[in-house]
């Protein structure tokens, strides 16, 4: 459905990007943040996702600060490969990049970040340092930057994720006492992507479900794979 395009960051850095254009007029856009593997395919299936519900929907390609075109898969030395690639770059200038990839679908409406892993944690960053509508969170860990989110922000964790024990989760919610936190029973870390072992397809349905009510709540319009559900706090898979 998509393809790549080019962008300029504000410090003259230029990143390709994975652009998904809805069929209608769009509702919103939504800016996809990657895991460490890259814009891969299972980000622009996300990507691609999120433009069938009528969103214009980016992905950023943040790892082209080193090198373009770095895409991964999910094996051991692919998760040290990309966990190193990750520590390379700087956090500042990877906010950049997602600024910018906010400003070219900004034309759609009101903008979210919805964030995977290390892009969950960029979406809370983002949050409390850009001008989006709202934030979404998947299994990211958000590094304390001394600041808030200025926006809503909806949280997804596995309760079986040993990357982010429930302590940590707990901590979270009571650092940001305003958001909306999920936690999917007997789901692991990365419980999103169907590429991976840890998939998990009945709290993936139910968190998209719940992103996508979030986002039509805040961007505007009703979601298209249903009514709007639940909206409270603490709530996990049966």
């Amino acid at each position: 459905m998509g393809d790549f395009t080019t962008l300029m960051a504000r410090d003259g850095h230029e990143l390709q990007a994975y652009l998904a254009a809805p069929a209608g007029r769009p509702r919103g856009a939504v800016v996809v943040l990657q895991e460490i593997f890259g814009v891969n395919r299972h980000i622009r299936a996300v990507t691609d996702g999120f433009a069938a519900e009528g969103y214009t929907a980016i992905a950023p390609a943040l790892f082209d600060r080193i090198r373009r075109g770095i895409e991964l898969g999910y094996s051991g030395p692919e998760v040290d490969e990309g966990r190193g690639y990750m520590q390379q770059l700087n956090p500042e200038e990877t906010m950049k990049d997602v600024a910018a990839a906010a400003a070219v679908v900004r034309h759609s409406g009101r903008v979210a970040t919805v964030g995977y892993c290390w892009g969950g944690a960029l979406s809370y960053r983002a949050a409390c340092e850009l001008p989006v509508a709202c934030a979404v969170v998947y299994y990211g860990n958000p590094r304390d930057t001394g600041k808030t989110p200025r926006c809503p922000v909806m949280y997804h964790f596995g309760s079986a994720d040993k990357s982010i024990p429930p302590d940590q989760v707990e901590r979270l919610k009571a650092a940001h006492t305003g958001g909306i936190f999920y936690v999917y029973d007997g789901a692991g870390h990365g419980f999103n992507c169907d590429q991976r072992p840890s998939y998990d397809a009945a709290a993936a349905a139910l968190a998209r479900r719940r992103t996508l009510d979030f986002l039509a709540s805040r961007l505007g319009g009703e979601s298209r794979t249903g009514a709007a559900g639940d909206r409270n706090e603490d709530q996990e898979t049966e």
